[in-house]
């Protein structure tokens, strides 16, 4: 088993896997990769890639983990351990390495490891190409999602991928399915950067070859990049949260005048501050849902501030609303929390070092 469920701290859990090993009287070898933490060697002037603002305008850095790849994991597939645990690893990279392993491909070889690379992206999301994430009833019907079945990928030395499930199982597969799952999260479709490949998905070929199954072939790649990213973790400070619901006739213009109320007392004194009507136009905005006449609609309000005493003045005022805003509000909840931001960077590959530890059950 290859996994990333080592998080934020893989050597902790790996400790974990012995531990319940231990009790279950199992023998188990762990590998452990780490080394993907490079908070120390963080260069505070470095630009974010979302903002272009420098890393020192963020404040209270807690984390920085860089994406690891194959060369990370292969080292461990050489110990016969049990389970491979990682940390932060492109999540393509865990299909990649055993492919690599198994098949001796060249890591030098760009085009191989670009094909790899489409199979893993299409793997990394489980029932995503099953059907999951892609159901609609009305446009694109999935069989039996509440026993969706998860695929599984067949891979030919020549990179050539067949995906399937196992029979019985609920879900779908189809070239739909696996065209939806290629494109997810792919900014550039000639230029997919990981660790390992720059990935040219451009001439992929999906082809449907029988029932719930079907052939991917025709990737592409450059070398890998020079650089990795890395993900820093940062205090973003408190979001403060407060709904309540107002249903029946003019459910609309009460929930609206509730917002209204809200943001003349307190907006002004949150550095960010939001309201949406669920159920209407929190995702799309009121130039999609103006002419609509709900029966009921949800009133959220958030607030985000650096000030932890002010965080939860929304929740309240929100709460108030009952007795002192529109008729007929109900179901109010309010909630407090403090908000971790990530932003990211890229640091040069030749300063991250992937780490390698060996642990045994007793």
């Amino acid at each position: 088993m290859i996994t990333n469920m080592g998080a934020a701290n893989p050597l902790e859990g790996g400790k974990k896997i012995i531990e319940i090993a231990d009790q279950l009287g199992l023998k188990v070898k762990v590998a452990i990769v780490h080394g993907d933490d490079v908070f120390n060697q963080l260069d505070l002037h470095e630009k974010t890639l979302e903002s272009g603002a420098s890393l020192s305008s963020y404040r209270n850095i807690v984390s920085a983990n860089a994406y690891l790849g194959i060369d990370s994991i292969l080292p461990a597939l050489e110990t016969d351990a049990d389970i491979v645990l990682t940390g932060r690893v492109a999540d393509p990279s865990l299909f990649l390495a055993p492919m690599v392993k198994e098949l001796g491909w060249d890591r030098m070889d760009s085009t191989i490891l670009g094909q790899g690379t489409v199979l893993g992206h299409l793997m990394e999301c489980a029932g995503q190409i099953t059907g999951g994430y892609f159901a609609d009833t009305v446009s694109k019907p999935v069989p039996d999602m509440d026993i969706l079945g998860h695929p599984i990928l067949e891979v030919s030395k020549d990179g050539t991928g067949i995906i399937s499930k196992v029979q019985g199982t609920g879900g779908l597969i189809s070239t739909q399915t696996a065209k939806e799952q290629l494109l997810y999260e792919v900014l550039d479709p000639y230029a997919y950067y990981t660790p390992d490949v720059i990935a040219d998905f451009s001439k992929v070929q999906i082809e449907e070859i029988g029932t719930n199954q079907i052939r991917i072939s025709g990737g592409d790649g450059n070398p890998a990049p020079e650089t990795l990213k890395v993900s820093v973790g940062y205090e973003a400070g408190y979001l403060s949260e407060g709904e309540i619901s107002y249903a029946g006739a003019n459910a609309k213009e009460r929930a609206f005048l509730a917002g209204e109320i809200i943001e003349k007392r307190i907006s002004g004194a949150f550095d960010e501050f939001r309201v949406d009507f669920i159920g209407l136009s929190s995702l799309h905005g009121t130039a999609l849902s103006k002419d609509s006449v709900p029966y009921e609609v949800r009133l959220r309000v958030a607030g985000k501030t650096q000030d932890s005493t002010l965080s939860t003045l929304v929740g309240e005022e929100v709460e108030a609303l009952y007795t002192n805003g529109p008729a007929g509000g109900g179901g109010a909840r309010k909630n407090t929390h403090q908000l971790m931001g990530v932003v990211s960077v890229l640091m040069e590959r030749t300063l991250i070092t992937p780490k390698l530890t060996l642990i045994e059950s007793n």
